[in-house]
């Protein structure tokens, strides 16, 4: 039943730490691989670096809620919705795999 996640490549689910500066301030953000993927993938389809688009995201947010309680959860549940936001746009292209 858990075939396809148990069998996942551990290097998905390995954590990187990448620098980078939210309005200003420098940071360093820690992700699971898999995610940071994803972060990639959401700033090329938007022509921007991923540094630049966390950035965008980080000051959206603020001005929209002030400061998240949890910013990498915060940038996990943007994986996730991303992700939902494509199946709805192309509803089979998992079953054309």
């Amino acid at each position: 039943m858990c075939e396809v996640f148990a069998g996942q490549d551990p290097e998905r689910y390995s954590s990187t730490t990448r620098r980078l500066r939210l309005n200003g301030q420098s940071t360093s953000i820690r992700l699971e691989n898999a995610f940071w993927a994803t972060l990639d993938d959401i700033a090329a389809r938007d022509g921007v670096t991923t540094p630049i688009f966390i950035s965008t995201l980080h000051s959206e947010v603020l001005e929209r809620r002030g400061e998240p309680a949890n910013f990498t959860s915060l940038l996990r549940c943007a994986c996730m919705k991303f992700m939902e936001i494509s199946k709805q746009r192309a509803p089979n292209s998992i079953a054309a795999e």
